[in-house]
């Protein structure tokens, strides 16, 4: 932990001299990330000096105790204060642990949601809408912000893929947990003799990437506009609204044709495209993250899959770590923390555990 300890408070005095640094206030942007970043690691350093004034007082008292061996009244005062700052040694060792460890590097930022149909035909598309109106209602819970950026919607009322950015502080850090596989066991209203059906849906979920973090070149980008196809009311299909944004060095594509307007559609398409590329950057320097999130996601097949919803019995499975809720309505509802609270004490777990083995 020491060392990442160290890191944190490195990173802590770079922000406050950039936060006063003339050439970074005249720059919003800058100020508005460099500022996000400073309040999130401020409460660590600030435990941390706690811990550094009691480790200095024990050192005060340890002495004394050394100056003043013999003396009763002394040493047993001495002895009782010694005790106390122990427990107080202890108990801020612990919370640095778990805020230190606990915690993703990336969890405060905020995030973008992919939601695609995987096997299951309509029943795939239907359960897709089903989970974005989950994450939606979630997020409301949560006072997050939610931005629609991409919908491929079906006949049925389902969506072939969503993708919608969501605002807010600590996004994903509890949003993480849900990429995967998702797998839904139900009777289709279309199922006439009552048959369960199994479909998957894939979940992707990535950090957004503020602008100053990824700097991507102008002449990097290929940019595409067409004609908007598919529902949308009068006027969609007259101007040329769609835009197709190619990041030629890693051949990344991201089309956006939700809005009418060519420039609204191209800021959302950035806004996605910075997000996979900060991902895929992430991945490199981080290989062992980049394999399990591979692994998470696979290929949307029926025996790959992270969490399954068990419509007949009102279940719910998460299968990273075997946990079981029967209150499958109020999940999709929106009521995700009974699941995500579980997965970050895990998670935690998990930190602490590699951090003593290290």
């Amino acid at each position: 932990m020491h060392e990442n300890l160290q890191n944190r408070l490195k990173r802590f005095e770079e922000l406050e001299r950039l936060l006063s640094d003339p050439a970074v206030l005249n720059d919003p942007k800058q100020v508005r990330v460099f500022a996000k970043e400073h309040a999130a690691l401020k409460s660590v350093v600030d435990l941390a000096r706690q811990l550094d004034q009691v480790q200095l007082q024990l050192k005060g008292v340890r002495q004394m105790l050394e100056s003043h061996a013999g003396q009763g009244e002394i040493v047993e005062l001495a002895q009782a204060e010694l005790e106390e700052l122990g427990r107080k040694e202890v108990a801020l060792t612990t919370q640095l642990e778990e805020i230190v460890l606990g915690q993703d590097p990336a969890g405060e930022k905020s995030a973008i949601v992919e939601i695609r149909a995987g096997t299951g035909g309509a029943e795939a598309s239907l359960f897709s809408a089903e989970l974005y109106r989950m994450y939606t209602r979630y997020a409301a819970r949560q006072s997050w912000g939610v931005e629609n950026l991409s919908a491929s919607p079906t006949e049925v009322g389902g969506f072939k893929e969503v993708i919608f950015a969501v605002e807010g502080t600590g996004v994903f850090r509890r949003l993480k947990f849900e990429m995967g596989v998702h797998r839904v066991q139900r009777v289709p209203a279309t199922e006439s003799s009552g048959r369960i059906h199994t479909s998957t849906v894939t979940v992707a979920v990535l950090p957004q990437a503020e602008e100053v973090e990824l700097q991507i070149e102008a002449k990097d980008l290929r940019i595409d506009v067409y004609r908007s196809s598919g529902p949308g009311g009068q006027g969609v299909n007259t101007t040329d609204s769609a835009v197709r944004i190619t990041h030629v060095p890693t051949g990344v594509v991201v089309t956006c044709q939700d809005e009418r307007s060519q420039m609204k559609n191209k800021a959302k398409a950035m806004k996605v495209l910075r997000a996979r590329l900060l991902e895929t950057k992430t991945e490199q320097q981080e290989t062992q993250r980049g394999q399990e999130r591979r692994l998470q996601i696979g290929t949307g097949d029926r025996s790959e899959k992270i969490r399954t919803y068990n419509f007949q019995d009102r279940r719910i499975t998460d299968h990273r770590i075997g946990f079981t809720s029967h209150r499958l309505e109020e999940v999709l509802e929106g009521n995700l923390d009974e699941l995500i609270n579980p997965l970050l004490e895990a998670e935690r777990q998990a930190r602490l555990a590699g951090e003593k083995k290290g």
